[in-house]
């Protein structure tokens, strides 16, 4: 059986090389972000910026939710995709970096597109289903202890054949350790099997950055 090529840094440099060239402010956003210290691991890699953004174009979407934004690279990268009349609602509960991430997609010429909210996630998505809106994508991308509960919310706000995706499902790689008890470590590994036995959805997980899982609803 064929296996999978194991991404080396330089192999990694070299497919960024020959790949599509990022938009000057999601550069922009990735330098700013190397001066947040450690926070910068809350930033999506640069192999998933393109992946969002030509998947929101073969999905041919207009309408995306984005739970969790930080400072806006992900967002920028899927709202580039979007045709001009499209839309992207961001929930976040950091004023400060959605400020940032504000600023950023202005100066893209891209702040008429999205639509952000601050506040607690799961409030804001009861509030969205009462209003019946649905999603060609949802993009889920924050805290991994609500990750079931953003899931589950997430598969009955996209439309049916929908794409629902998820970061950091392999966990930088400890998913793999059976020794490994850490609490992060266990939600994430009980949220891949819970999602793998969902009958809502069709899944694969592409590891790309600390991997992605692209959900189909069924």
């Amino acid at each position: 059986m064929g296996k999978d090529f194991e991404i080396s840094h330089k192999i990694q440099n070299y497919i960024q090389e020959l790949s599509k060239s990022l938009h000057p402010v999601q550069s922009e956003i990735i330098s700013y972000n190397e001066s947040l210290g450690e926070l910068k691991k809350m930033q999506i890699a640069i192999s998933q910026c393109h992946f969002l953004e030509l998947i929101t174009k073969v999905a041919k979407a207009k309408k995306i939710l984005e739970i969790g934004t930080f400072t806006g690279l992900s967002t920028l990268s899927m709202s580039l995709g979007l045709p001009e009349d499209g839309l992207l609602i961001a929930l976040d509960k950091n004023s400060e970096t959605n400020i940032k991430a504000r600023n950023f997609f202005k100066k893209a010429n891209q702040d008429k597109k999205i639509k952000t909210i601050i506040r607690p996630a799961l409030e804001t998505l009861k509030e969205l289903k009462k209003d019946n809106l649905e999603f060609d994508i949802i993009f889920i991308d924050a805290d991994k202890e609500n990750y079931k509960n953003y899931y589950d919310n997430a598969v009955l706000m996209v439309k049916t054949a929908g794409l629902i995706i998820v970061d950091n499902v392999l966990w930088h790689g400890e998913v793999t350790d059976e020794n490994n008890k850490e609490k992060l470590t266990e939600i994430i590994k009980n949220f891949n099997i819970y999602v793998k036995n969902d009958t809502r959805t069709e899944q694969i997980i592409i590891p790309i950055g600390d991997g992605f899982t692209v959900c189909r609803k069924i």
